[in-house]
């Protein structure tokens, strides 16, 4: 079957270790299913396994690809939930020890079919497209995380979200003025703010920018370059959420600000199945839906890689087998 997958790595030149081609047909064991892939969506979790971090030598040559949204062998229209949880685990799959994703030890989903666990599976709304279901499970789940699990945001606060653009960050914009927040973004790319406000952002600032008062809330997704101005920007006892470190992760700990002001800092990673199933739910019954920035067949992926790479995106990457 035709896959995208990583035959090396190359910290330097992750395309170089990026690999279109043939490879078995998945097998699946006792408790899982195969999933004929309708859509796959593209997650910096991609790039950072061509590099290597997190995918080992000796799990090599390895499908790349946590998302996807397709049909199992029952014909059922399905999203898959990519984390991964032992067999024996019970409660929150994020908070597991040996937990793994789809691409680390197990085949990823940017193939033509994708051997998953049976439990890992959740209903497809009708209401949306293979395409945009694909975009749910890792960007859009832990935005929703973010939100509505790790920061606890109500009705009418304010909730800065750093670095629009990412797959993360606009999934953030969608979910957070659905909720009724006031939604400020900040990015280094004028016209990626602008396309944040006609996302639904209210107000978009350059990275770093004195904002008009403190927020309630920030979602943290950048990491050192921006993590400063994150807990700058929060409201004695605000809450800074943060899932990822593309910019580094050595920044100062700002401590006296911390302790003294009584912030909250809290780490989010994902989300739980039951998580995508009302995020699935949510989007059906809102009518809200990712911003996707291109859909390609899955021949054609490494330009998608190449985007993602260079930055050039706004949404989700999409491939279709």
């Amino acid at each position: 079957m035709l896959a995208v997958y990583a035959a090396a790595a190359n910290a330097d030149d992750p395309l170089a270790a990026l690999e279109v081609g043939e490879r078995p047909e998945p097998d699946a064991s006792d408790g899982w299913t195969v999933v004929e892939v309708r859509a796959a969506s593209l997650n910096h979790h991609d790039l950072w396994s061509l590099r290597g971090i997190g995918l080992p030598e000796d799990r090599l040559p390895m499908i790349l690809g946590c998302d996807a949204a397709g049909v199992d062998g029952d014909g059922n229209e399905v999203i898959v939930h990519s984390v991964i949880a032992s067999d024996d685990w019970r409660g929150d799959e994020t908070l597991d020890p040996k937990r793994t994703l789809l691409s680390e030890k197990h085949q990823g989903t940017l193939a033509e079919r994708v051997a998953v666990p049976r439990r890992n599976l959740v209903p497809k709304p009708a209401a949306l497209s293979f395409e945009e279901a694909s975009c749910l499970p890792t960007a859009w789940l832990t935005a929703y995380r973010m939100l509505f699990v790790k920061a606890g945001v109500q009705p009418g606060d304010t909730v800065l979200i750093q670095g629009a653009g990412g797959g993360v960050a606009s999934a953030a914009i969608v979910l957070a003025r659905q909720a009724g927040l006031r939604v400020w973004v900040t990015s280094r790319d004028a016209a990626k703010g602008e396309k944040a406000v006609e996302l639904g952002a209210h107000e978009a600032f350059e990275s770093g920018a004195k904002l008009p008062e403190r927020v309630d809330a920030v979602l943290e997704t950048v990491g050192e370059a921006t993590w400063k101005h994150s807990l700058r920007a929060l409201r004695p006892g605000g809450t800074l959420v943060v899932s990822g470190a593309t910019s580094g992760q050595a920044p100062s700990a700002e401590l006296q600000r911390v302790f003294f002001l009584q912030l909250n800092v809290l780490g989010s990673t994902m989300g739980t199945r039951e998580e995508l199933a009302r995020l699935a739910r949510l989007c059906e019954a809102s009518g809200i839906r990712p911003s996707i920035d291109r859909v390609l067949p899955l021949s054609e992926a490494r330009d998608g890689f190449a985007a993602m790479d260079a930055g050039d995106v706004f949404g989700k990457i999409v491939f279709t087998p």
